[in-house]
């Protein structure tokens, strides 16, 4: 048996990269031709990796492939800027510091701690799922709208079989099955910007990020733009060049999900938290992947300073993205939808209109809109924040345990979160993270508060 590592094939990655031309605007027809006539085959439409490993000769052109790809001017390239400097010149309402420091204390991040688990909980047993099958289970158990813990009870064998759990999840986060907080890359790099802080504090670089991934991240806890990053700085290729080279996947959602604890770290000061979380996402993304990045750390700031709704925290994560590009079109497509429709399921129905046929479900575009619809349409309230996001598909896990961070901020103590989310979790994180496998959120929420307060 040959070991087949997802998101890393370079025949694979052909096919993604494609599909981000075409996303960009770039004209790469001439080189999907040659693929194609070489016997190349589309992405994986959902699966990290195909069942087998191309011949050496395809492989080969792969690479080849990919390198060309990568010199495609994109005409998108001037309103989605990478570099900071250039992000903020086009953010013409870029947000400034509020006058007077804000009191944010440990009971408040305890709730945030909270919600990210819960939110990241309920969507793992039907990441990767169709929007259909979602629905589909959910229905036959008594539980549509989503209003508590997917479970199999009472699951018909035909829909189970037409629609199986997520293989890696259903063991822990089926109702019937929860103990804890299991493991997953949502909540591991949460817990790793907390260790990035509090080694380098506030001013730290994308190196130290880098350094600090392959001191303690294994390899197979790590997904998408990440593994690609990871292997680059292996190959030894240094940041931010690693983000980009074979990398199809740095628009995706990955950058966006190591955002909350930037957030979290500068209550009051969205501009702020923005710059730090671009620090961490240009190791991995660019663009549209880095914004997803900004906007969750902007719209988590402006949370963290108690001073507004949810509304008001969406309104913080646009202006630190550009007003041209496509993520802020994606975020305020989400927002219209949601005040113009009271039927959620139509506002999903409308986004996957929109969506689905274009760009892959851990694209961040998608899950982006999705976010916003469902944070919109639930209006600040805690548990129709999880359930609204987690019931529109697409990344379910990562869209829960963002749409759970920024509620349980809002929500502002651990006791004004119902306790069915909270309880299952035990107050207890299971993680690959060295020296926190086992930890309560209580304690990851005092250690957080230091950070918060650090001078």
């Amino acid at each position: 048996m040959s070991v087949r590592l997802t998101w890393a094939q370079p025949e694979d990655l052909v096919g993604h990269e494609l599909r981000q031309a075409e996303q960009d605007g770039r004209d790469a027809r001439a080189v999907a031709r040659r693929w194609s006539d070489a016997g190349g085959a589309p992405a994986p439409e959902r699966a990290g990796v195909s069942q087998a490993p191309a011949p050496p000769r395809l492989r080969a052109l792969a690479e080849c492939l990919l390198d060309e790809l990568a010199l495609i001017e994109s005409p998108s390239a001037r309103d989605e800027p990478t570099d900071l400097a250039a992000i903020r010149a086009a953010c013409p309402r870029w947000p400034a510091p509020r006058a007077r420091p804000v009191a944010l204390g440990p009971e408040r991040l305890h709730a945030a701690w909270l919600g990210r688990a819960a939110g990241c909980l309920l969507g793992k047993p039907v990441e990767k799922l169709p929007l259909d099958g979602i629905r589909a289970l959910a229905r036959a158990t008594g539980n549509w709208p989503l209003t508590t813990w997917f479970t199999a009870r009472g699951l018909p064998d035909g829909l189970a079989a037409a629609y199986p759990w997520n293989r890696r999840s259903a063991a822990t986060s089926l109702a019937e099955n929860i103990d804890g907080m299991p493991e997953d890359d949502d909540l591991n790099f949460p817990v790793l910007g907390l260790v990035l802080l509090r080694r380098h504090g506030r001013d730290f670089s994308t190196d130290d990020v880098a350094r600090l991934w392959l001191d303690t991240l294994p390899a197979g806890r790590i997904f998408t733009a990440e593994r690609i990053a990871y292997r680059n700085l292996l190959d030894g290729v240094e940041p931010p060049h690693t983000a980009r080279r074979r990398n199809p996947f740095r628009e995706w959602i990955g950058a966006q999900i190591r955002a909350d604890v930037h957030g979290w770290t500068r209550p009051g000061d969205p501009a702020a938290a923005a710059g730090q979380a671009h620090r961490d996402a240009v190791l991995s993304h660019t663009a549209n992947g880095v914004y997803g990045a900004m906007f969750t750390a902007a719209a988590l700031a402006e949370a963290a300073g108690g001073e507004t709704d949810v509304h008001g925290c969406l309104a913080a994560g646009l202006r630190v993205v550009p007003p041209r590009s496509r993520y802020a079109r994606a975020v305020r497509l989400g927002i219209d939808a949601a005040r113009a429709e009271g039927d959620f399921d139509r506002v999903v129905d409308r986004l996957h209109a929109v969506y689905a046929d274009t760009h892959h479900w851990v694209h961040v575009l998608p899950n982006a809109a999705l976010l916003a619809a469902a944070l919109t349409h639930a209006d600040g309230d805690f548990g129709r924040s999880l359930c609204a996001t987690v019931s529109g598909g697409w990344d379910t896990d990562s869209n829960g345990a963002t749409a759970g961070s920024l509620a349980g901020l809002l929500a502002g103590r651990p006791a004004a979160l119902p306790e069915r989310w909270t309880a299952p979790l035990k107050n207890r994180l299971t993680t690959s993270v060295p020296g926190f496998d086992g930890v309560g959120f209580d304690t990851l929420a005092e250690l957080t508060h230091q950070e918060a307060h650090r001078p």
